[in-house]
């Protein structure tokens, strides 16, 4: 990982995943011939009377884009009057059950719902961290719209009480979706700004945490790329090593985590993906956070990424790591083999 990580050179002119368009990158595409009213009575056939036909479940809500899984839902909803989500809690258990529940839970509702299990109990500050620092301005608006909704309570409010310090500072500051969406360099900015950087970490004794917050959670994502490279011509360092050096907890976890998306948001979800897999135990809750978030984002993306980096790809990590109709959906949402 370090010499992904380490290399800044082709960063600055790199394709970004905060303004891919949606489609291009995908594992799911909308269905050609879509007939929300057909594939209703196919749920409905799957899952009324005795026994439950999972492969017409799987085949469903993995072969249709989001807009027409919402689609479906509302239809769903109008033809028996209950909602599929409930339905589909009812027919199936376990990964299986709360895979399908997320491919049938519109994106910002996942994200909101994500984001208040996070808060839930011992708090999933992993969580948190990565869908801050992965989601775009717009992403992070329909979350907080979406939770409001669901919650009749600011996602802004609960997190205040969630959390504190310097990292809480920051996770508020990203959860206002106010990053700088500009695509135009500020050449000078960039290096005054990994001026600043250098001066409030590796130049004085302690460090100036505020800084580093205003900063990175700010500034644009093409601007951000351009204060990297000056960074390490100015320090010998690249941010991330000096933010590992200087700083540690949840505070470190973050800012390294959106220094990260700012270079290649595909290879630190590709990441966190090796990560839920790798040793016993399967972190599911990750897994389908960013198999069903990413599916119509960057998808394939990822896939690429996961290959360069571990050598075996996405869909054979999944394959070896999960198992039964839970693993056949994860296998579709992947979209296919890396060879």
């Amino acid at each position: 990982m370090t010499t992904l990580w380490d290399d800044l050179e082709s960063i600055v002119d790199a394709p970004s995943s905060f303004t891919v368009k949606g489609g291009e990158k995908s594992s799911i595409k909308p269905k050609a011939d879509f007939n929300s009213g057909d594939d209703v009575v196919a749920l409905r056939k799957a899952m009324e009377g005795i026994g439950t036909t999972e492969k017409t479940l799987i085949d469903i809500l993995t072969h249709r884009s989001s807009s027409q899984r919402e689609t479906i839902c509302k239809a769903y909803l109008a033809a028996t009057n209950r909602t599929l989500v409930d339905d589909l809690k009812g027919d199936t258990n376990g990964n299986f059950e709360r895979l399908l529940v997320a491919l049938a839970t519109p994106p910002a509702a996942y994200d909101a719902q994500e984001v208040a299990r996070a808060m839930k109990g011992v708090n999933d500050n992993n969580a948190m961290i990565e869908i801050f620092a992965s989601r775009t301005n717009q992403q992070i608006k329909e979350l907080a719209a979406a939770y409001l909704e669901e919650m009749e309570r600011k996602i802004t409010f609960d997190l205040k009480k969630e959390v504190s310090g310097q990292f809480g500072k920051a996770i508020l500051l990203l959860a206002e979706g106010v990053r700088d969406e500009s695509t135009t360099v500020d050449s000078a900015k960039a290096k005054e700004d990994a001026k600043a950087l250098y001066d409030a970490g590796e130049k004085k004794w302690g460090t100036d945490e505020d800084k580093f917050i205003d900063i990175l959670c700010k500034r644009s994502i093409p601007q951000l790329r351009q204060t990297l490279v000056v960074y390490k011509e100015i320090s010998g360092k690249t941010l991330q090593e000096s933010i590992e050096g200087e700083m540690s907890g949840n505070l470190e976890e973050l800012l390294v985590a959106i220094v990260k998306c700012v270079k290649n948001v595909p290879a630190y979800l590709a990441e966190r993906l090796h990560e839920s897999m790798k040793g016993a135990g399967t972190d599911e809750a990750t897994l389908n956070r960013i198999m069903v978030s990413r599916s119509e984002v960057d998808m394939l993306d990822i896939r690429a990424q996961f290959k360069k980096l571990y050598e075996d790809s996405l869909h054979s990590s999944i394959e070896s790591d999960t198992h039964g109709n839970y693993r056949k959906t994860l296998l579709k949402v992947c979209g296919g083999e890396d060879i």
